[in-house]
């Protein structure tokens, strides 16, 4: 009798459950540490000599996450009361605890350099050299979180004058237009429309990012308006490793489609994931540059389609599969990758259908899915593989609620959009950090049991 033997499975809680110094080694061990220390050091011997412990001063920095610790002055006050946190956290018996002040100041120089953004990314690049990220699908979405700055008081827009009625002539029309697009050309990059990303490089979408907190609005699950003062968190995911492969940190009041470019860019052009085939995304991201920039990639779309104010299509069914001379839908069939190619077959109902043998209905109906990307996608719209891998765009869900409830995202501590970012950062960073210190304590236990 064959003996199959069950793998463990060690997740972040269990992590988290294990003994301070073990659960902080391996967290911390994950981040490049000297990278942080080298850049916030002093480069020069000249000047006053530091006299605090800059080392543990970052490790306690992480562990204030990791320990859930809600604030900087709690953190504080922990250190002075528990010995045993102290030297945990790599101080000395005789090390002077950081006063307030001292940690706003590594912040500071935190944000100078943007170093935590570009240390989850190390993270993540070292998970995919350990073999930990091996994902064919990325899902994206956004989460809100509320800033700690007090929202400004509501402005009175000014009335404005009545519109002319009637339509404009010719000439009033064209001016109006050429007005129009001379003033839309001057526009911020993230006030324009979302096909002006497509040919945007990756830094200038970065760099121009609005970040300053603003008014939000979404729809609860009862369809109501759920507004907030603060700031967007964008995502996108692994759906398999669930590891952060990229994110962006916005205003507020960003539409949702126009941080999918900057994310897939990311994507593309940092990470080398050669086994991700799809991206998946809800409704809110159903724009034609997101299909295409996809499409750029070499991957898939799994989109959820939102109608606008759009006709049923003639000819075809409502996933866009065309329909036979009685309206019988055509069966899904196959995806040609050499030729972008759709195949659909003969709807079951022909078999017992008089005009079968008559020649009024194909048997094979072929689309390449370059006529339309929002319409047609591989695999096709409303097919059993496309609701398979729509399924797991979830695992975005699950780690937006990791965030929040494990990890403090919605905890922030910090005035100003600048500072709000280290939050989001250090949130993302500890996050991923976390999971491939689990990742790798899972290979060492199944490395054991195997041996």
């Amino acid at each position: 009798m064959t003996i199959i033997r069950q793998y463990s499975l060690f997740s972040i809680q269990e992590l988290y459950d294990m003994e301070p110094t073990q659960k902080y080694e391996a967290n911390i061990s994950a981040i490049d540490l000297d990278t942080i220390f080298h850049k916030i050091t002093k480069k020069s011997r000249l000047g006053a000599p530091e006299e605090l412990n800059y080392a543990a001063m970052i490790i306690s920095f992480f562990v204030r996450y990791v320990e859930r610790i809600p604030t900087i002055k709690d953190l504080i006050k922990r250190l002075n009361d528990d010995i045993a946190f102290k030297l945990n956290c790599g101080f000395l018996v005789s090390d002077s605890i950081p006063s307030e002040a001292t940690y706003s100041r590594l912040v500071t120089k935190l944000e100078a350099y943007n170093i935590l953004e570009k240390e989850r990314e190390k993270v993540v690049l070292q998970a995919i050299i350990e073999g930990f990220i091996m994902d064919d699908t990325a899902a994206t979405d956004a989460t809100h979180f509320e800033a700690r700055d007090q929202a400004p008081p509501k402005e009175e827009k000014p009335k404005s004058e009545p519109k002319k009625q009637g339509r404009k002539s010719k000439e009033e029309r064209e001016q109006w237009l050429k007005e129009q697009a001379e003033k839309e050309a001057n526009f911020p990059l993230y006030e324009r429309k979302i096909e002006a990303q497509l040919d945007a490089s990756l830094d200038e979408l970065r760099a121009e990012v609005p970040q300053d907190p603003k008014w939000g609005v979404k729809k609860n699950s009862e369809g109501k308006n759920v507004f907030w003062f603060g700031y967007k968190g964008h995502l996108a995911v692994g759906t398999s490793s669930q590891y952060i492969l990229q994110a962006l940190f916005s205003s507020g009041n960003l539409n949702d489609g126009k941080a999918a470019i900057p994310l897939l860019k990311g994507i593309a052009e940092r990470l080398p994931l050669p086994s991700l085939r799809y991206q998946t995304m809800d409704a809110g991201y159903d724009y034609d540059p997101i299909y295409e920039q996809v499409h750029r990639m070499g991957q898939q779309s799994v989109i959820a389609y939102n109608k606008r104010n759009e006709g049923e299509p003639i000819g075809f069914d409502k996933h866009f599969a065309p329909t036979c001379f009685r309206e019988h839908s055509y069966r899904y069939d196959s995806f040609d990758a050499k030729y972008e190619t759709l195949k659909y077959t003969r709807p079951k109902e022909c078999s017992d259908c008089p005009f079968a043998n008559e020649d009024i209905c194909q048997k094979v109906y072929k689309v390449k899915i370059t006529q339309d990307l929002r319409r047609y996608t591989a695999s096709a719209r409303g097919s059993k593989a496309w609701k398979t891998i729509f399924k797991r765009r979830t695992a975005v869900e699950r780690v937006n609620a990791y965030l929040k409830e494990f990890f403090q995202l919605n905890n922030v501590r910090y005035r100003t959009d600048k500072r709000a970012k280290i939050h989001f950062d250090m949130v993302t960073l500890i996050y991923n950090a976390s999971k491939l210190a689990a990742d790798r304590i899972n290979a060492q236990l199944n490395q054991q049991q195997a041996a």
